[in-house]
């Protein structure tokens, strides 16, 4: 398949939960956004020079790299990995940037005040993640295997099951639990997958299995 051919059977996918378009870069803290968000959901790639409506713009292509190496390496903490491609189609260059899924999560995009944020991959947005996230990936990285269940646990999963579908605080006032045991709980029923989730565009909201 040549390059003309590869990029058109990427462009005709759209925009999705693995897939960006950018028409250009110029803004590395914006675009560590997208990297932060790949590397914590499962990969995915920048389609860069191509706008919205997946028309070729084309770019050029040092300084896109040397931005979104940016966005990587210095916007990013702890750094991601990436790599690239440039394709030259109709006298342009498109530059396609491949994010992995990072082994150590989380991976936090860092504003121009020095925070530090974890986003996640939702459909084609890139979401703030939810601290339920960030404590299932801290769980992880310490390879905590063992499924506490007390009395907590028991009135947790009870309210659940009679309140489905509800956002950690609504879950903490209901169940007269701490908001940061809440969270603690939730990210180990979703590890052992006993629960789930779900983003309705505003919130995340958590429910049993």
């Amino acid at each position: 398949m040549d390059d003309k051919a590869y990029l058109q059977e990427l462009i005709a996918q759209g925009e999705h939960e693995q897939q960006d378009f950018k028409y250009k870069v110029d803004d590395a803290m914006k675009l560590a956004r997208s990297v932060s968000a790949f590397a914590n959901t499962e990969g995915g790639r920048l389609l860069i020079g191509v706008r919205d409506n997946g028309s070729l713009a084309g770019v050029k292509s040092e300084e896109e790299i040397y931005m979104v190496h940016k966005a990587a390496y210095a916007c990013c903490r702890p750094e991601a990995a990436i790599n690239f491609r440039t394709y030259h189609v109709e006298g342009r260059n498109i530059v396609v940037a491949t994010v992995p899924r990072a082994m150590g999560r989380p991976v936090c995009a860092i504003d121009e005040e020095g925070r530090e944020t974890a986003y996640v991959r939702i459909r084609d947005e890139n979401i703030v993640a939810s601290p339920v996230f960030i404590e299932m990936w801290k769980q992880e990285s310490r390879e905590e295997n063992m499924m506490p269940y007390t009395d907590t646990e028991s009135r947790l999963m009870e309210m659940m099951r009679l309140n489905p579908h509800q956002p950690i605080e609504v879950i903490s006032k209901i169940a007269h639990i701490k908001r940061f045991l809440i969270i603690k709980i939730l990210a180990r029923l979703i590890r052992y997958d006993l629960a789930s989730w779900e983003f309705n565009g505003e919130d995340f909201l958590f429910f049993l299995r």
